[in-house]
């Protein structure tokens, strides 16, 4: 009996010199990450839900991507900074099966979720008249590819259940190594490597159709100009020659009369849609970059992780090293909100406005001692 329960005690624990004064900076760094994290993420969804201009179809791929946050840091960071504390498993082994599938269903959302904001932004871009961007934009397709990120990481990664272990190496729950493979190798490829790359690809494709509009504006605003100066020159004229018009938004073409060919009207204009303003395209391109950093944060909290369990394949990297590249994930959870308030206007005001809200009462108490 007293075999078994030292053999059971050892198997939950991730105690070793190496890591004894490190743990202390995990923990430092786990309690930020909860408390930035949910305050932040929950910020985000109440700012959806009270501020009419932030309830866009859009937006809820952005709320998703909040709910899986708030997922990890609210229930499951708080757990390992108490495995960290403790350098070892205090939750049995079926909350350590449970966890480690919560875990993974959180990345996965993530992931997907990232994929469908790049793929919606690239509809906008180049495909938002054709029947498909209509369906999968319009308000239903929208709350069906939520549903279905959830549904596909959970079938993803549910029948991994049965080799959920505790990992020493990083002092938490996850899959087994060994016991898993090929199944696991094909899950990470296919969400990190292939969706991310999917991700990264999609970004591309944006910039591209982006820049080809802009050098097109650049190339014929002379010919915008010698227009004018013919009309206030000869009264009547049909405006033929006038090049893409800053007006000419109502049709997804504009023909340049001079060399008997038509050009794409530019596409951030088509972006928002048939009557958009430079402010409107103007705000697309930042949405569109506050998504692309979003992005790269997720990649980069994520890749030293990656490329470490890629190259130490038997174990040998320092414990300290494996922790500290785990750690580097967690960051991933609470930093979108901080994005959004530094590079979206609507979201900041929105949390500026929660946050004065909250903070009310406590002026009032303020004010009557």
């Amino acid at each position: 009996m007293w075999i078994n329960y030292y053999m059971l005690f050892n198997s939950f624990s991730c105690a070793s010199p190496s890591v004894e004064g490190y743990r202390y900076f995990g923990v430092l760094l786990g309690c930020v990450v909860t408390v930035v994290g949910t305050v932040g993420n929950v910020l985000t969804v109440l700012a959806f839900a009270t501020d009419t201009h932030l309830r866009t179809r859009f937006n809820v791929l952005i709320v998703n991507l909040a709910v899986a946050d708030i997922l990890y840091c609210t229930i499951l960071q708080p757990v390992s900074v108490d495995s960290y504390l403790h350098l070892r498993w205090r939750g049995g082994a079926t909350w350590c099966q449970m966890f480690g599938l919560l875990l993974f269903l959180s990345n996965s959302v993530s992931i997907i979720t990232l994929c469908l904001i790049a793929a919606s932004r690239y509809l906008v871009v180049a495909h938002r008249t054709t029947r498909a961007a209509r369906l999968l934009l319009s308000p239903h397709g929208v709350a069906m590819l939520v549903a279905s990120s959830w549904a596909l990481g959970l079938a993803s990664f549910g029948p991994l259940w049965p080799v959920y272990v505790f990992a020493p190496q990083v002092c938490t729950c996850s899959f087994h190594r060994t016991k898993g493979r090929p199944y696991t190798t094909v899950l990470l490829f296919f969400y990190f490597f292939l969706g991310l790359g999917f991700v990264g690809l999609f970004y591309f494709l944006i910039y591209h159709k982006v820049h080809i509009a802009a050098m097109a504006l650049l190339k014929y605003r002379p010919s915008r100009r010698s227009s004018r100066k013919k009309r206030t020159e000869a009264e009547g004229t049909d405006g033929d020659d006038s090049g893409i018009g800053v007006g000419t938004t109502g049709t997804q073409s504009s023909e340049i009369s001079d060399q008997t060919t038509t050009f794409p009207a530019p596409i951030l204009t088509q972006a928002t849609g048939p009557s958009s303003t430079p402010g409107e395209d103007s705000e697309f391109k930042r949405v569109t970059r506050m998504c692309f950093t979003v992005f790269l944060c997720f990649v980069g909290c994520f890749v030293p992780f990656l490329l470490l369990n890629i190259a130490d394949k038997n174990n040998r990297a320092p414990q300290v090293l494996h922790m500290f590249c785990a750690n580097m994930t967690w960051l991933n959870s609470c930093i979108n909100p901080l994005l959004y308030a530094a590079m979206n206007r609507q979201f900041n005001q929105a949390y500026r406005d929660l946050l004065s809200k909250a903070a009310s009462p406590l002026r009032h108490l303020w004010r009557r001692q």
